[in-house]
């Protein structure tokens, strides 16, 4: 007999999800969106799924853990500093100000 298919969602799929939730004028990491899925020590594979994520996925809130935009490169220019300036929050040489309290954590804060 066949063991049934489940559909559980991809790594991926996983990352975007909680990537959505993160609040405007919030910041979350790489480490801490991959302790909220339990891949801890994954942080690079966020930031991988991130560069390719689908549109509508807040990915410019995603910072690495001392706030630094470390993403900027895939957004081009300072793309990504813009959308975080837009939302309120501040930005001074590619490190987010008020990173400790601007910072969402999703195992705390769901």
């Amino acid at each position: 007999m066949k063991k049934p298919k489940f559909d559980r969602p991809t790594f991926n799929e996983e990352v975007y999800a909680i990537t959505r939730l993160i609040p405007k004028g919030r910041v979350s990491t790489y480490g801490a969106i991959a302790a909220a899925i339990e891949q801890t020590n994954r942080a690079r594979m966020v930031g991988q799924a991130l560069h390719i994520c689908p549109a509508g996925t807040p990915a410019h809130r995603v910072v690495n853990r001392s706030g630094i935009l470390t993403g900027k490169l895939f957004f081009g220019g300072n793309r990504m500093q813009e959308l975080l300036e837009d939302e309120g929050v501040e930005v001074q040489d590619d490190r987010v100000v008020n990173f400790k309290t601007l910072f969402w954590s999703p195992l705390e804060e769901l």
